[in-house]
């Protein structure tokens, strides 16, 4: 398989901006990604763009004011546009790999997220019921982490009800996807820290003889939807209004449900922002709402100096600054690509 890289540089488009701005400045409000979290998202952008230049306008204001890290698209329509929109954004790059309709796509800050690989699952013919999209793996360090991302678009529509004979029903392709996706991260990820999201095209608080997830659900020591409380809460809080329904979710596993009792999950309604509201943003942007989690990492270690400033191998270097344990493992770090380790912390006066 051949990996298709899409890292821009900045001179290679010159975009005309209308001068009068298409948005409302109310969009100057939004926010949620912050310095010392990783800041993770789902969107479904509806077959971007969806209504030509004015929806580039508007998603490159809204990924400036989301301070994201990392974010996880589904149907992107028109590649030479995404590509414009990512050099108006040059704190990121992105990442699309399917040349057909509705592909899945990744945008990630290039000064934070280290790149290990990004690749596709299932993607022989046995597996096209189940994925019409094939999933997309991000391995990823960051903040001296290792984390894979599994980015998803399962099919749409049906009757609610799983008909287990039928290979074409709707929820039993969505039974399936979700089956085989618990199967790849069991047999391949299974000590990662690991992150499945997208438009999954199903609730997850449906009742288990119907509920596409139930697999999953019933292994709660492995796995957990970090957004199953906005799916059995409010419906003004769900991801697809027109429905309404929750249909995006982020699904994580053991590794990180310490890290999500000091997280923050929510539903972002930037269709809130804008003077024209639902309307406004259902015309210019996209049908769905992203879902976005915040893993916050309280304790982020911080160098004050070094010295000796140049070292052989084999020498001692004095590391002075903030939040460094004596655990070696967690605090590796490199000098002109050779990995160390931290023998010995002390804390500052």
């Amino acid at each position: 398989m051949t990996i298709n890289w899409k890292t821009l540089p900045a001179y290679i488009w010159l975009i005309p901006f209308l001068a009068i701005p298409l948005f409302s400045q109310d969009l100057e409000d939004l926010s949620f990604g912050e310095d010392n979290s990783l800041d993770i998202a789902t969107w479904n952008i509806e077959w971007f763009p969806k209504n030509g230049q004015i929806t580039v306008e508007y998603v490159t204001e809204i990924i400036e004011q989301l301070d994201l890290d990392i974010l996880a698209i589904q149907e992107v329509d028109d590649t030479a546009m995404f590509d414009q929109m990512l050099v108006a954004l040059p704190a990121y790059t992105g990442y699309y790999e399917s040349v057909w309709f509705a592909g899945l796509a990744y945008i990630y800050k290039t000064e934070v997220v280290g790149i290990n690989d990004i690749y596709e699952i299932y993607t022989t013919s046995p597996y096209w019921s189940a994925f019409p999209r094939s999933p997309m793996v991000m391995d990823i360090n960051f903040m001296g982490e290792n984390y894979f991302l599994i980015n998803n678009h399962f099919k749409c529509c049906g009757d609610g009800i799983i008909d287990f004979n039928n290979e074409s029903d709707e929820e039993k392709r969505r039974y399936d996807a979700s089956n085989f996706l618990k199967e790849y991260i069991d047999t391949n990820l299974s000590d990662k820290n690991v992150i499945v999201l997208g438009d999954l095209n199903d609730d997850i608080a449906e009742a288990p003889q119907n509920n596409v997830f139930q697999m999953i659900l019933d292994d709660p020591d492995n796995y957990l939807f970090a957004d199953l409380e906005i799916a059995n809460g409010s419906t003004s809080e769900w991801s697809y209004p027109t429905w309404p329904s929750h249909l995006d979710h982020i699904l994580i596993t053991n590794e990180l449900f310490d890290e999500l009792d000091n997280s923050d999950i929510q539903t972002i309604k930037i269709d809130e922002y804008l003077d024209g509201g639902w309307n406004e943003y259902d015309q210019y942007i996209s049908d769905h709402r992203p879902v976005a989690v915040k893993f916050n990492f309280s304790q982020i270690p911080s160098i004050e100096s070094i010295e000796p400033a140049f070292g052989g191998i084999g020498s001692t270097i004095t590391i002075s600054g903030n939040n460094f344990s004596s655990n070696s493992i967690e605090n590796t770090v490199f000098f002109s690509g050779l990995e160390s380790n931290i023998l010995n912390a002390t804390e500052n006066e």
